[in-house]
């Protein structure tokens, strides 16, 4: 096919961008080429993006993909609206063959033209973002800054990421080589060597509902930049934004000259449950997921024929020991635990504090004292509705709802629920946090703590000392998985174990944060999401293991 798009016309278009995100991967420092402020995009890009994603709700997005068999769609907004949209329902006899179809042609033009295309997609991506952050924000209930941060230049981000790894493991062998091996008197041997990147076969990218751009992007640019197809299947409640996202990713494709079939989306109907038919297909080679142990944990022991990378759930935990900042410590840990309604696999949930109370810049303070002034921050900060709306979104599905309200049944309630009306979507459920004192003292091998709770739910767990907190958050850490680990010390003895630990049992460690960054934040090109290390994730986002076994080095010898 002819192409619209040529290399050198990527190359001078996207090459510089590349080479800053090669650069940030080395240098951890700061840098993002997406703007994270509304107003960056144009004056009228609030309004154009609102109206486009307004014009979406009742429509049928037609892919154009082989195989498409029939029409579904059942999204409902967590803040009311059902938005009414219908996605192709596809035969995977049919879909699957079509996509590898393109897979030659795509890696034979090399990791560069790869990486370029895959660049070019997330600029179309990023001029549409205010169109992005709405239908993120209708499918996961992220308030809408947010949706658009998070879902938008965030999420873009950590697909650039993933594209620049996957260059730098492809391009770490040359792509020729001559070999001469000297034998004395005689004639040296002599060859003449090629290597080239050979993709797995086509990826299955199973999206969540929660982040399904964030979570959902270094999967699918990982697997396209190494060569490999990629089947999008989104969670049913959040299709949309990784609908959008595929539309764009076909255009861009077919413009390049490439086959736009290497990126497909298979939607399914109501109840039918396609993913675990899809994740054992033996033409599915890699599976990203973000989600549910239970499931994760089945795709790791059944899809044995592909690469699995899973993130999953885990007990976050935060130690208090002391700190030089109380003031600052409180009102850090409210936000963390408020933003987005505790919906983040980041969140913290159990917050290890001695009985005897920790040191602070404002004096000793008794766990009573602590967890009181922490719920009393909490109150503080989503007292205004406005506010609080602003900072909770809507809770995701009903089962958030349920867990919120079973929570206050397991042990004394030191910050009670209350919920909140959002007077632009009266049907959303917006819920302020709720917190619950438990002791770790009463040995209970089901004690809520050891668990996760997912959504706005944080248990303030009594221990006996700093000790034997370290001792609870190697358990948690080790049986049940951390994304994230938050400490408060003033002590260097205690940073140490607490260091020690996190190394140990491979959990990503933030210390006494009482500024504008918090736990359950990361940044691309800089923040390793997840370990890998422990059973939340089998992989981090994003380094080189996340890219390198996506492709195989396939090496061609010829007599020089």
């Amino acid at each position: 096919m002819a192409a619209e798009l040529t290399v050198p016309q990527l190359s001078a278009k996207h090459r510089p961008t590349l080479d800053q995100a090669l650069s940030a991967i080395r240098s951890r420092a700061y840098w993002s080429p997406h703007p994270e402020h509304p107003k960056a995009y144009g004056e009228t890009a609030p309004a154009d993006g609102l109206a486009a994603f307004e014009a979406l709700r009742g429509t049928r997005i037609d892919l154009g993909q082989p195989g498409t068999d029939g029409w579904t769609g059942a999204e409902k907004s967590p803040y009311g609206p059902e938005l009414g949209v219908e996605y192709p329902h596809v035969d995977p006899d049919v879909l699957l063959p079509a996509m590898k179809a393109g897979m030659a042609a795509w890696r034979d033009a090399g990791p560069e033209a790869r990486a370029l295309v895959c660049i070019e997609i997330l600029a179309r991506i990023s001029a549409r973002t205010h169109e992005f952050a709405h239908a993120v924000m209708h499918t996961s209930g992220q308030a809408f800054m947010m949706a658009f941060q998070a879902g938008g230049p965030h999420a873009q981000d950590r697909g650039l990421e993933a594209v620049a790894y996957a260059y730098e493991e492809q391009t770490r062998v040359p792509g020729q080589a001559d070999w001469s091996k000297p034998q004395g008197k005689k004639d040296p041997l002599e060859l003449g060597k090629t290597f080239t990147a050979v993709p797995r076969g086509i990826a299955l990218m199973i999206g969540c509902n929660t982040f399904p751009t964030w979570n959902g992007y270094p999967g699918l640019f990982a697997s396209l930049a190494t060569g490999n197809p990629v089947l999008v299947k989104p969670h049913p409640r959040a299709v949309l934004p990784l609908a959008l996202t595929v539309q764009v990713a076909r255009e861009v494709l077919a413009e390049a000259g490439f086959d736009p079939n290497l990126v497909a989306l298979a939607v399914e109907r109501p109840g039918e449950g396609i993913a675990k038919d899809l994740a054992v297909r033996p033409e599915i080679k890699l599976i990203d997921y973000t989600g549910s142990t239970e499931f994760g944990d089945w795709l790791e022991a059944n899809a044995r024929q592909a690469q699995v990378y899973t993130e999953k759930a885990g007990v976050n935990t935060v130690v208090l020991d002391s700190t030089d900042n109380y003031k600052g410590m409180l009102a850090n840990l409210a936000f963390s635990l408020s933003l987005y309604s505790g919906q983040m696999c980041t969140t913290p949930q159990n917050l290890l504090i001695p009985r005897d109370g920790i040191a602070t810049d404002a004096g000793h303070k008794s766990y009573d004292e602590v967890v009181a002034d922490l719920a009393a921050s909490v109150g503080g900060l989503l007292g205004d509705d406005a506010r609080a709306n602003a900072l909770l979104g809507a809770l995701v599905n009903p089962d958030v709802k349920t867990r919120l309200e079973a929570a206050a049944g397991l042990g004394e309630v030191a910050l009670a629920s209350r919920e909140v009306t959002n007077p632009e979507f009266p049907d959303a459920v917006v819920r302020t946090p709720v917190m619950v004192k438990l002791d770790a003292a009463k040995p209970d091998p089901e004690a809520p703590f050891l668990s996760e709770c997912f959504g706005p739910v944080s248990f303030a767990v009594a221990v006996d000392s700093t000790a034997d907190a370290l001792d609870l958050l190697r358990r948690t850490v080790r049986e049940k998985g951390a994304m994230t680990v938050g400490a408060y010390t003033t002590s260097p003895d205690t940073e140490r174990a607490l260091e020690e630990v996190c190394l140990e049992e491979s959990a990503q460690l933030s210390l006494n944060l009482t500024g504008g960054v918090y736990v359950n934040q990361t940044a691309a090109f800089s923040d390793f999401h997840g370990s890998g290390g422990n059973p939340a994730a089998n992989a981090a986002l994003c380094d080189g293991a996340f890219v390198s076994n996506r492709f195989r080095v396939v090496e061609v010898r010829r007599q020089a």
